[in-house]
């Protein structure tokens, strides 16, 4: 992910596409995508110079932590309510699994341990299970490697108990009743007892001949007949497993997880189950594969690009989390740290896109139409069109070859842009606070600094009062020790600084030795944040230490 700051200016858009570009045209490893992506909703300016370039909106990542879907997901096979228990247990040692997930046109529908085939085996003292559970002929001719010779594989077995007939045929003709499952032998008149008692299958053991009168009787008394290669008590050990797993299934209260979840948000759980195996679904429960405690040890952390940035206040939530490869920038050193080292670019120019802008030159990559109006519109809006202290030579000389390149007017493009931007009659206090905000610690000392921009001194005063109502309001609780909004006039070149919070008034009043004028400060030649009022707020609070 190519990501720049929550909040997002231009700059932050824009340098994230151009770079990801870049990116995607130098990189040689087929299997690695550079893709840009955004930490919060963009504001107006941004989206007229998207829609003027036809670029599209990156995808807005709130959260960098380490997802479902960023671990290796099983693809275990889903089975069918209907299979045998021996099916399902052979499956389990051919894919080495613990568990199987039941799966009815994608969804899950349960799972099958082997601890439940375990049970089927060790728990259950019920000769009439086999009917109990529906199990199908099909299934029982499959578990005991057998042969359908009479009835039909796809019917179920559904009522009576299983018998072994290997008592003397006076016994068995008291015992067998109508449905029964009788195993049988060879002995020709013990079958033909069973079927006239009114048994539902025989099972007949050793491959056992049939005479024809057995087979002609079973067909009259609608008795299915499976002829099987084991002896009998190899089939009496074998029949329970050909029951359907839906029988033994977990169908209640199965722990599944999403592939949006979180990993910190599932280890706790995971814990606390005795399974060692979990479904995962997708976001409309399709099923996806399994994980198991042993895959989050594994776990992949997303890997970033820090565009226009590099202060962990202003990254993209749980950035910890995540791998940082590269780091481009054009402020100052703030508080992000690697693990490893990085790749980091920092340059003290007006404007990222310009520093974007240098290395496409440096790599011999030709900037088509669509990135050089981006990288200009990035450059036009961060130098307040080229007015803001912050603003050197370079940027200027990179946004006149963008403008070449993209065969744009630098004028009529700063002043479009400029307008969409503002607007700010139509827009919430929220909205317009929020369009452009970055908060910063300083020794200790938490402050947060909001901007807007505007050619028009009328609709900068219009939102005045409305602004300071509402920084008023948001600092309280906020757990800052002051917070500031910038009404920028770029014509006139001043700043008219709103602020809040115990600390706020002072740092201004010792850093430029100004007293307010109530509830505002007229900060007169200061239109950048990052150049002009940034470092004397610093300063007020080295002094104050």
């Amino acid at each position: 992910m190519v990501i720049g700051h929550k909040n997002p200016d231009t700059d932050s858009i824009c340098s994230a596409i151009s770079y990801a570009y870049l990116k995607n045209k130098i990189n040689k490893d087929e299997e690695v995508v550079y893709e840009a992506k955004r930490a919060g909703h963009i504001n107006g300016e941004t989206a007229y110079v998207l829609d003027h370039f036809k670029a599209e909106l990156p995808e807005y990542v709130p959260d960098v932590a380490t997802q479902v879907k960023n671990i290796e997901i099983r693809k275990t096979p889903g089975v069918d309510r209907t299979i045998s228990l021996k099916k399902a247990w052979m499956m389990m040692k051919e894919l080495d699994v613990v568990t199987l997930p039941v799966v009815r046109s994608g969804r899950l529908e349960g799972i099958i341990t082997t601890e439940r085939i375990a049970q089927s085996y060790m728990d259950v003292y019920d000769n009439e299970i086999l009917s109990r559970a529906h199990t199908k002929i099909s299934n029982i001719a499959e578990t005991l490697d057998g042969e359908v010779v009479v009835g039909n594989p796809e019917e179920y077995y559904i009522h009576g108990k299983v018998i072994v007939g290997a008592a003397h045929k006076w016994y068995l003709e008291g015992e067998i009743n109508k449905g029964d499952f009788v195993i049988l032998a060879n002995r020709t008149q013990s079958q033909l007892l069973a079927v006239k008692s009114g048994a539902g299958v025989l099972a007949v053991c050793n491959n056992s001949e049939l005479e024809d009168e057995v087979i002609n009787l079973a067909k009259e008394n609608d008795c299915t007949i499976i002829v099987s290669p084991h002896d009998a008590y190899t089939v009496a050990r074998l029949v329970n497993q050909s029951m359907p797993i839906s029988y033994f299934m977990h169908t209640r209260n199965i722990v599944t997880f999403k592939t949006e979840d979180y990993l910190d948000d599932i280890k706790e759980i995971m814990a606390k189950q005795r399974y060692r195996d979990f479904p995962i679904v997708d976001n409309h429960g399709m099923y996806v594969g399994m994980i198991s405690r042993r895959n989050l040890l594994g776990a992949r952390k997303k890997q970033l690009i820090l565009v226009d940035h590099n202060e962990g206040a202003q990254a993209v939530d749980n950035i910890s989390d995540a791998e940082i490869l590269e780091i481009i920038d054009h402020h100052r050193l703030g508080s992000v740290e690697t693990v490893s080292p990085v790749f980091f670019r920092n340059q003290p120019l007006g404007c990222c896109a310009t520093i974007i802008k240098q290395m496409f030159n440096e790599q011999g990559v030709k900037i088509p139409k669509k990135i050089a109006g981006l990288l200009l519109s990035a450059i036009i809006s961060d130098t307040l069109m080229f007015r803001s202290p912050t603003c050197t030579e370079i940027d200027k000389s990179a946004a006149e070859d963008l403008a070449k390149i993209a065969g744009c007017d630098i004028e009529k493009l700063a002043t479009d842009m400029f307008t969409a931007g503002s607007n700010l009659k139509s827009k919430t206090a929220e909205a317009i606070f929020y369009q452009d905000y970055k908060q910063f610690t300083i020794d200790g000392v938490k402050f947060g600094i909001g901007q807007i921009c505007s050619m028009s001194e009328e609709e900068l005063d219009a939102v005045k009062n409305r602004m300071h109502d509402y920084i008023d309001k948001i600092s309280k609780g906020s757990g800052l020790d002051a917070m500031y909004f910038m009404l920028t006039n770029i014509l006139t070149e001043d700043t008219k600084l709103l602020y809040a919070g115990s600390k706020a008034e002072d740092l201004i009043e010792r850093g430029y030795e100004i007293k307010s004028d109530g509830d505002t400060f007229l900060l007169e030649g200061v239109v950048s944040r990052k150049k002009q009022l940034l470092p004397q707020i610093m300063l007020a609070i080295k002094e104050e230490l």
